[in-house]
C-alpha cells in the first residue's frame, strides 16, 4: 500500500468514528442502550478510541473489524425501538458478515438478535446515589457515575457527603474533581454554585453536604430519598457503624468500599453478585486486590482446582502512608511512600473466601507497597489439582477473558513491553499478564496488573446497580 493510501485509509476511519460519535450519544442519552464492541465501551469514547476498539476486535476472531463495516449496524440501530440494553455491535457485525456480502438484510437482521429489548418497558424509577467521602474512589465513582448522565440513566448521583466547610473548601472539591495527576482531567465541565453549595457536573447537580457523622443529614432535604449510600472513607466498617447510614431520613441502603467486617457480604462484581438479595441493605464491593485476584482465581479454579497458594501484592502507595518519615499505628507504614518498598500486609487473599466459599482456607497473602500512585500487581503462585503448561493455561485465560462470563473482570495482554503506567484507566478488574505465566505440572504462577483506583470504581458500579436492581439485558446473550 503506498503511502498516500495509508493516509486515505486513515481519513475514512476517522470519518467513520466521528459519524459514529452522535448515533452512540443519542442512543445512550435518549434510549438508555449503550453500544460496545467486544466489552469496549464506546460512550463518550473519542474517535481514536472507538478506532482502536475496533483494531482490538483481532484479538478475538483473528482480523480487525473496518467502521464501515460495524457503522451500518449503529445506523440500523438508531432506528430500532431498543431500550435499556448493552449491545455489542461488534459480536453482531462479525457474525452477520461471516454469513452475508452485503448490508441488504442488517436492518431485519439486527430486529431478531435485539428482540428482547425492542419496545422493553422501561417502568423502572431512577435511583438517588450519595458519596459519603469525596477521596480517590469517590472522584473515580463520580466520574463514572457523571459520564452516563442523560435521561435515560437510572443511577443519579444527587450528592456527596463530606467533613470540613472551611472557607474556599467546595472550589477546592471541584478543582479535586476537575484535575486529576493520574488520571488526567475530567472530561466535561464543572462549576460551583456557592450559593446553593452545589457542584453542577455536564448537567448533574450534586449537592454538597457537610457533616461529621453518618446519621446527621436528612437527605429529605434535598429532595433526596430512597438513596444508596456509598461509603468511601473506609472509618466504618462493621454494621453497628455502617448502619448509622441508615438513621439518616433519605437512606435506605449502604455500600462500603472497602472490606467489612462480621457477616456483612463482601461482593466481587461478576463472581457472586447473585448473593444480593432485594433485603440486603448493608453491601461490601470488597478491596481492589479481591477483585482483582478472584474472577482469576474462579477462573482456574473452575478448571484445574486450586490445591492452595499464596498472594504477593505488589501495591501502588496510598493516601494512608505518609509522604516522609513520620508516626504511623501500622508497622513500617510510617516510613516514606515515595522513597521506599513497603512490607505490609493484606486481607485479600483470605477476603476471597467470602466471594469464593471453595477458596476458604487454601489461600495466604501479602503486601508489598512501592513508590508508584497508582496500577498495581498481583502475583498468585498456586498448586494446582490439575497438571497443565503455560502455553495451555495462557490460551484457558485468553479465551476466559474473550468469551466467559468473566469477560468484564478480566482482560488479557501479550504485549512483551507493557508496563505499569500502561495500565491506567483500565475498567478491567486484572490484566493476565501472559508473557509473564510460569506453569509446570501442577504448579502456576500468574501475574495480574491491575488499576487499584479506576478498574475497583468499575467494579463497585457493578455492585451498584446490582443492589438498586438496575441490571439491564446484554445483547447478544
Amino acid at each position: 500500500m503506498s503511502a498516500d493510501k495509508h493516509l486515505q485509509s486513515w481519513q475514512e476511519r476517522f470519518e467513520m468514528a466521528e459519524a459514529m460519535q452522535p448515533l452512540l450519544g443519542k442512543l445512550y442519552r435518549n434510549q438508555g442502550v449503550e453500544v460496545v464492541v467486544y466489552g469496549k465501551p464506546l460512550l463518550n469514547a473519542s474517535t481514536i478510541e472507538i478506532i482502536k476498539a475496533h483494531r482490538l476486535v483481532r484479538r478475538h476472531v483473528g482480523e480487525k473489524l473496518r467502521l464501515r463495516e460495524s457503522f451500518p449496524f449503529v445506523q440500523a440501530l438508531s432506528r430500532l425501538a431498543v431500550k435499556q440494553c448493552k449491545v455489542d455491535i461488534g459480536k453482531l457485525a462479525v457474525k452477520y458478515w461471516a454469513q452475508h456480502t452485503d448490508t441488504n438484510e442488517i436492518e431485519s437482521y439486527m430486529a431478531r438478535e435485539l428482540a428482547a429489548a425492542i419496545d422493553h418497558a422501561d417502568d423502572i424509577a431512577p435511583r438517588d446515589v450519595v458519596l459519603y467521602g469525596f477521596g480517590r474512589i469517590g472522584r473515580l465513582l463520580a466520574r463514572l457515575l457523571i459520564e452516563r448522565t442523560g435521561r435515560s440513566n437510572k443511577l443519579r448521583l444527587r450528592a456527596i457527603v463530606l467533613r470540613g466547610g472551611k472557607k474556599g473548601d467546595l472550589e477546592k472539591r471541584a478543582s479535586l474533581l476537575r484535575r486529576d495527576s493520574v488520571h488526567g482531567p475530567f472530561n466535561g465541565s464543572v462549576e460551583v454554585d456557592e450559593e446553593n453549595n452545589a457542584i453542577i457536573a455536564n448537567g448533574t447537580y450534586i449537592q454538597v453536604i457537610y457533616a461529621n457523622s453518618p446519621d446527621e443529614v436528612d437527605y429529605t432535604k434535598y429532595g433526596i430519598t430512597d438513596a444508596l449510600v456509598v461509603d468511601n472513607t473506609g472509618i466504618w466498617k462493621d454494621e453497628a457503624g455502617l448502619g448509622l447510614h441508615l438513621k439518616s431520613p433519605g437512606a435506605s441502603k449502604v455500600l462500603l468500599t472497602a472490606p467489612a467486617k462480621g457477616a456483612i457480604k463482601n461482593i466481587v462484581y461478576g463472581v457472586n453478585e447473585g448473593d444480593i438479595t432485594p433485603e440486603d441493605i448493608i453491601v461490601s464491593a470488597a478491596s481492589c486486590t479481591t477483585n482483582a485476584i478472584t474472577p482469576v482465581l474462579k477462573a482456574v479454579n473452575d478448571k484445574y482446582g486450586i490445591e492452595n497458594g499464596h498472594v504477593e501484592t505488589i501495591h501502588s502507595y496510598t493516601n494512608d502512608q505518609n509522604l516522609i518519615d513520620n508516626y504511623h499505628s501500622a508497622d513500617r507504614r510510617g516510613r516514606s511512600a515515595p522513597l521506599n518498598m513497603v512490607i505490609t500486609e493484606t486481607g485479600a487473599a483470605k477476603a476471597v473466601a467470602k466471594a469464593l466459599p471453595v477458596l476458604a482456607g487454601k489461600l495466604t497473602g501479602n503486601a508489598i507497597r512501592v513508590p508508584t500512585p497508582n496500577v498495581s500487581m498481583a502475583i498468585i503462585s498456586m498448586n494446582l489439582n490439575a497438571e497443565t503448561n503455560k502455553d495451555e493455561l495462557n490460551e484457558y485465560l485468553k479465551d476466559t477473558a474473550l468469551q466467559s462470563p468473566l469477560q468484564n473482570q478480566i482482560d488479557y495482554t501479550d504485549s512483551t513491553e507493557i508496563v505499569s503506567s500502561d495500565l491506567v484507566g483500565s475498567r478491567y478488574a486484572g490484566v493476565v499478564d501472559s508473557q509473564a505465566t510460569i506453569a509446570e505440572g501442577k504448579r502456576a504462577i500468574l501475574y495480574v496488573w491491575y488499576d487499584n483506583e479506576f478498574g475497583y470504581s468499575c467494579q463497585v458500579v457493578g455492585v451498584m446497580q446490582t443492589m438498586l436492581g438496575l441490571t439491564t439485558l446484554s445483547l447478544p446473550a
